[in-house]
């Protein structure tokens, strides 16, 4: 009995809803990220956390379109690398290619999304188990700190905290997410003017579609720019 208790617990501390947050939290979060995203010293740090995220996303689209993931490199520059085995062309290379870029932001529209159903311990949850779940394909020392360090905080609020610190992080994280995902692209945009990074994920893509890499940078901008709009939204209650 006792422990079927305990499972229930656990259920409705998972899947239940919790407050929603004061405005000023949700606002103050939001500073907080910006202010991660926005100096460049601060960014040479924090973007580890969006690359974790790029790659991720690399790693998750390549499973769900049937190729074979090898493996996931996260390295101290914030660069990463995910490598996967199967048909070098095709409709599952290019969702692969594409997902780098837009991982992050729409990950952080689905965070908001949650957000905004007052799913605060799910979303914490979740993203401890997608780190997990991703621990397992990386191949590198740095890469597997990055990624225990960040799920273990995760876990530990989600675990040891009070619903106002939770809510607190899962905002923060979240608008990170929104706000860090556009940065990349502008980033990627100015590396390519001066000639710099001539395999990127728009090379590659233009590559595999024949389409100029200007106009996979503008679907990196499109998805980065309308996911911070709407998960904005969400999160403010707009």
């Amino acid at each position: 009995m006792a422990s079927t208790q305990s499972a229930a617990d656990l259920w409705d501390r998972v899947f239940g809803t919790q407050p929603a947050p004061d405005e000023w939290l949700v606002i103050a979060t939001g500073l907080v990220a910006l202010a991660a995203v926005v100096p460049r010293p601060i960014w040479r740090l924090s973007r580890n956390a969006v690359t974790i995220a790029h790659e991720g996303g690399h790693g998750l689209v390549a499973l769900l379109t049937g190729r074979r993931l090898d493996g996931i490199r996260l390295h101290s520059d914030t660069s990463g690398l995910t490598v996967s085995a199967g048909k070098p062309t095709g409709l599952g290379m290019i969702l692969t290619a594409a997902a780098g870029y837009t991982a992050p932001p729409l990950l952080g529209l689905g965070g908001a999304w949650l957000l905004a159903a007052h799913h605060i311990t799910l979303l914490l949850w979740l993203t401890t188990a997608l780190l997990l779940a991703m621990l397992v394909m990386i191949r590198n020392v740095y890469g597997a700190l990055t990624v225990i360090v960040t799920g273990a905080a995760f876990l530990l609020v989600s675990w040891l905290t009070e619903p106002g610190v939770q809510a607190a992080f899962a905002y923060a994280a979240v608008w990170f997410l929104l706000l860090g995902g556009v940065r990349p692209a502008f980033e990627l945009q100015s590396k390519r003017r001066h000639g710099g990074a001539p395999d990127s994920d728009a090379d590659q893509l233009s590559r595999l579609t024949h389409v100029p890499p200007a106009m996979w940078l503008f679907l990196f901008h499109a998805v980065s720019l309308c996911s911070l709009i709407g998960g904005g939204r969400w999160l403010l209650g707009l």
